[in-house]
């Protein structure tokens, strides 16, 4: 008997307090803060910020370079919405080629749309600017009849597949309702079939219209005059003259950025707000 009343104290003595999974989920969060804090500082501590004032960040660079970015901004802007027209265009036509009944469209769509997606964009703005002319003899006009026929045939690949997966991602009961209803298949997918799907691909189209802003840098390769020049050439210009540095490389890199940002934020947005219909 006196054996279990010393025993008793053991068993009730207090076990030692556990940390709450919110607690350790603070804890993670203040040491990983705490590691990149001191990350920064070193690299702020050994930096050489004369060198990086002077090749990166050299004010007057970036202000001699400033007269030229309007026309370059707009070329670029221009390019992307020539190259995105013509990619829509042959992305839509594309991805119902890839859905119809008809074997050999099926198969001419999956051809070239695992082709342009398999060689990297710089090939086909070669191709375009200096094979096209002597295979064809079809020499286009001007810079931007090029850079939108190579980027956008490019392009059309990518939104093809986007194009492709939302109309797959429409309920095949609207479709058959449309159909019991007396619609022909072209009216349907007209007036039922596009505008939802559509509305389903919107934001990752938007994703698209971003990195195809990012490949009219490859124009550069054509050849081009001063008035046609894209930001990208601006910033490799700047490069090779010697001075400055990386600078021209930044100021164009920010440009981009001025382009780049808004289209994302309105990517997240339409994702937000269809967000529903681009999962399904």
């Amino acid at each position: 008997m006196s054996t279990s009343l010393d025993s008793t104290p053991e068993r009730l003595a207090p076990h030692r307090a556990r940390m709450s999974p919110r607690q350790r989920a603070l804890i993670s969060q203040i040491v990983q803060y705490a590691i990149l804090v001191v990350v920064v500082a070193v690299l702020v501590a050994i930096a050489d910020w004369g060198r990086i004032s002077q090749n990166m960040f050299n004010v007057q660079v970036a202000l001699d370079l400033l007269p030229k970015l309007p026309q370059a901004f707009l070329n670029t802007i221009i390019y992307t919405i020539s190259a995105f027209v013509l990619a829509l265009t042959l992305g839509i036509l594309l991805a119902l080629m890839r859905l119809s009944s008809v074997g050999l469209y099926r198969w001419i769509a999956t051809a070239y749309v695992e082709f342009f997606r398999g060689i990297p964009a710089l090939l086909v703005v070669f191709s375009v600017a200096f094979a096209l002319p002597i295979a064809f003899g079809v020499n286009l006009p001007n810079v931007t009849s090029k850079a939108a026929l190579a980027l956008g045939i490019v392009s059309s690949a990518y939104i093809a597949e986007v194009l492709r997966a939302g109309l797959q991602a429409v309920p095949k009961g609207q479709i058959e309702a449309s159909r019991s209803l007396g619609m022909s298949h072209a009216r349907t997918m007209i007036t039922v079939v596009l505008p939802q799907a559509v509305r389903i691909v919107l934001p990752p189209m938007t994703n698209e219209l971003i990195l195809l802003t990012k490949d009219t840098s490859l124009v550069f390769v054509i050849g081009v005059a001063a008035s046609q020049f894209d930001l990208t050439k601006i910033g490799r210009d700047a490069l090779n003259n010697g001075t400055g540095g990386l600078t021209g490389l930044f100021v164009v890199g920010f440009a981009y950025l001025c382009i780049t940002i808004p289209l994302g934020l309105l990517a997240r947005r339409l994702e937000k707000r269809f967000g529903e219909g681009s999962r399904s």
